[in-house]
């Protein structure tokens, strides 16, 4: 029955294009117009495959039957499975089940994103504290783990993150002796990039314990730590005035119910005449709910928002935005690159977790690849001060001599 089930489903989503499906019982049928515009994948669901799941609620069970090794492609062309479902979804072709599970998710999302420190310490810790060894096999050499910036798209990974890191410092206008708080530091690139090239004096907040060892020893290890400290703490429990604070990739994980807080923190603690610069991945549509599979297997409370929400969460909390860029598909550049370093080193991978762990992370970095390329997610950036006089009133100041910058920042 569900085999029949499935089947009407895909006649319904799969438009454009060409999907070719193998069902276990050995039967095959195939889905689409066959427009050479869109990819042509051949599938085959092997004997044991949840059917009814796929059904019911494939936007879950699609990465479940990949990972689990149920669900096969030819020639593991996972990014035209992926490119062809999201394409097609974007047409408006979304099944009965995808709809109805949308709403429902959307109906618990603040319930599923209420995150009090303790929740946000274990959500954090389910990825952020995986060995090192992995984020060494596929991020740049700072280990910056956010969307870089390709001033060129033929610019190295390497490149495009101190690019990145360019262009907040600029955006910030970071001078010497400046107090600077890292928001979510992650293995504390950023921070150290601001006190090494800007002479800033800066406090990285993490919850990951992984993340503030790494950081704490860079710091020593660069003889930094009279400018850089680091620290196991919430964002909402820091205290003090800051001239400066940065959060870049950090926003995704406070939840909805929290961004009042999120932002009332920020302007306590920013100094009358500061500048604070928060960079997130966001998505151009209505607000919405997580990928189910995202949200089970990867990042657990995490949420992209859309910027509505930011910004009427920004103006509650009395605090000019000064500035919002939109960054379009640098994030699908960087995710490539971070893909095929994986696929690079998956032995090594492999040596560290098992074959499963790699399907996984397979699924999860060709699926936001192809999430930023073909459906609604981009980044954006939020400049924000407490007084509108606080930066200047044109962005003439990011185009001076930007070679010295980018210089500054390798």
């Amino acid at each position: 029955m569900w085999e029949r089930v499935l089947e009407r489903l895909l006649h319904r989503l799969v438009r454009r294009g060409q999907l070719r499906v193998t069902f276990p019982t050995g039967r095959e049928a195939a889905f689409g117009d066959g427009d050479a515009g869109y990819p042509a994948v051949a599938i085959r669901l092997h004997p044991g495959t949840p059917l009814h799941r796929l059904a019911l609620n494939p936007e879950l069970a699609l990465g479940e039957c990949y990972t689990d090794g149920t669900l096969s492609i030819e020639g593991d062309d996972l990014h035209g499975l992926l490119e062809l479902v999201l394409r097609n979804l974007r047409t408006g072709q979304r099944t009965g089940p995808i709809r109805l599970a949308r709403a429902l998710r959307n109906g618990l999302r603040a319930l599923r994103q209420f995150n009090p420190a303790p929740r946000a310490r274990r959500n954090v810790a389910h990825h952020y504290d995986l060995s090192g060894a992995l984020y060494d096999l596929f991020l740049c050499a700072d280990r910056q783990y956010s969307c870089a910036y390709f001033r060129d798209p033929g610019d190295d990974l390497d490149a495009a993150q101190a690019a990145k890191k360019a262009h907040i410092a600029a955006k910030l206008l970071i001078e010497p002796g400046m107090r600077v708080l890292d928001v979510g530091c992650g293995w504390g690139g950023m921070a150290l990039s601001l006190a090494r090239n800007h002479g800033a004096e800066v406090l990285g907040i993490t919850l990951s314990e992984e993340q503030h060892r790494f950081a704490t020893a860079r710091a020593r290890a660069e003889g930094l730590e009279d400018r850089v400290r680091f620290a196991l703490m919430d964002y909402r429990a820091v205290t003090g005035r800051f001239d400066r604070i940065v959060s870049v990739g950090m926003f995704e994980h406070v939840g909805v119910p929290q961004y009042r807080t999120y932002f009332d923190t920020l302007r306590r603690i920013l100094s009358d005449d500061g500048v604070a610069l928060v960079h997130t991945i966001g998505r151009s549509e209505p607000p919405g709910s997580t990928n189910p599979w995202i949200a089970k297997y990867i990042f657990p409370g995490g949420y992209v928002p859309a910027m509505s929400e930011v910004l009427a969460a920004i103006e509650r909390a009395d605090l000019w935005c000064t500035d919002v860029e939109v960054w379009r598909l640098h994030y699908a550049m960087t995710l490539r690159h971070w893909f095929d370093r994986f696929r690079a080193n998956e032995d090594r991978v492999r040596a560290l977790y098992d074959e499963r762990f790699c399907r996984m992370w397979r699924f999860y970095l060709v699926g936001c690849e192809q999430t930023f390329r073909f459906n609604t997610q981009t980044v954006f950036q939020f400049q924000l001060a407490r007084r509108q006089e606080a930066v200047p009133l044109t962005r003439d100041y990011l185009h001076g001599d930007r070679a010295s910058v980018l210089d500054a920042a390798q």
